[in-house]
């Protein structure tokens, strides 16, 4: 099948098919099918209607996007395949988005969805803010992406990065070397993010000089951080009581952040989490923001969506 598109250019095709055809690539995941994509016109083996339809929008969308001077990423073309059956929140979405930072490539950051527009403004506006949700919805890379950006303008000195130990209780002292390589399994996470925003040498650079500072949560008691942007990761694990002290150790020009998935508690049956009991007790503190993802915020790789079906199906 071929029909006509609205690329105007080369530069604009280019970027729409990407680096060696990269994006050309997943929309052939994403369709099931071989797909060419030439100035003005599209290749496709496509023979239901409706599927030529929607590669023909996706495509349209896509352009909509390089003309707007956006950067065309995978996750960008999944979720616009996604969602394209809602236009206008798509148009919205490129309306509204500002560049966060870049990465250690030069590559744009930006937000991919309207609630991940949400998060960022409330992390530009809050001194205090909870990512809650599934995983995959960019809560905690945007977190640590926000804080480097902060940091290069000098806005704070420092991050401080924490996460409960997988036990909750963080018995740490059975993990061999010392208490960086205790630790540094559960913030692997958090550890890619930093590596993807300012490059391996660069951090561990920071990580020596302390700008990085990475923190165990049952470290943390009787400090007050301040002129620090402070990321507890998996808060769904903290307790109560670890929950208390990690947001009484705010100190002046700091920021808070606190992420997790209220459906992944891990804790003990029998022990409450933290992060459940702190959404009840703050939801009326105006100066906290609460940022709630929900499952079409996230953005898979086709591969991991078709293995997930997959197991849907057994």
């Amino acid at each position: 099948m071929t029909f006509n598109t609205n690329i105007k250019n080369i530069e604009c095709c280019q970027n729409i098919c990407g680096p060696n055809n990269s994006n050309i690539k997943i929309l052939e995941d994403l369709f099931s099918t071989s797909i060419e994509i030439n100035l003005n016109t599209v290749n496709c083996g496509l023979t239901d209607k409706d599927m030529i339809q929607k590669l023909y929008d996706v495509i349209d969308m896509l352009c909509y996007m390089v003309e707007n001077s956006f950067y065309v990423s995978a996750r960008d073309i999944i979720y616009i395949f996604n969602n394209i059956s809602n236009k206008e929140k798509l148009h919205n979405i490129y309306k509204k988005k500002e560049m966060i930072d870049r990465n250690a490539q030069g590559l744009p950051i930006y937000p991919k969805t309207l609630k991940q527009i949400e998060y960022v403004d409330t992390l530009s506006k809050k001194d205090m803010t909870f990512g809650i949700g599934p995983a995959g919805t960019g809560k905690t890379y945007l977190a640590v992406v926000y804080a480097v950006s902060l940091l290069k303008k000098g806005v704070v000195k420092r991050i401080i990065l924490t996460r409960p130990a997988i036990e909750a209780g963080e018995s740490l002292g059975f993990l061999p070397g010392d208490l960086k390589e205790k630790v540094d399994p559960y913030l692997r996470p958090l550890y890619d993010a930093l590596y993807d925003m300012l490059g391996v040498e660069t951090v561990n650079n920071y990580i020596e000089k302390g700008v990085i500072e990475i923190a165990p949560l049952a470290y943390m008691r009787g400090r007050t951080l301040e002129n620090a942007f402070c990321i507890l990761d998996e808060a769904q694990n903290t307790t109560e009581m670890q929950m208390k002290m990690f947001l009484t150790r705010m100190g002046f020009n700091s920021k808070m952040v606190i992420t997790g998935d209220v459906s992944q508690i891990d804790l003990p049956v029998g022990k409450k989490s933290g992060l459940v009991n702190a959404l009840n007790l703050l939801k009326n503190i105006k100066q906290i923001g609460v940022t709630k993802f929900e499952k079409e915020d996230v953005v898979r790789h086709p591969l991991v969506q078709k293995i997930l079906e997959a197991y849907d199906r057994d």
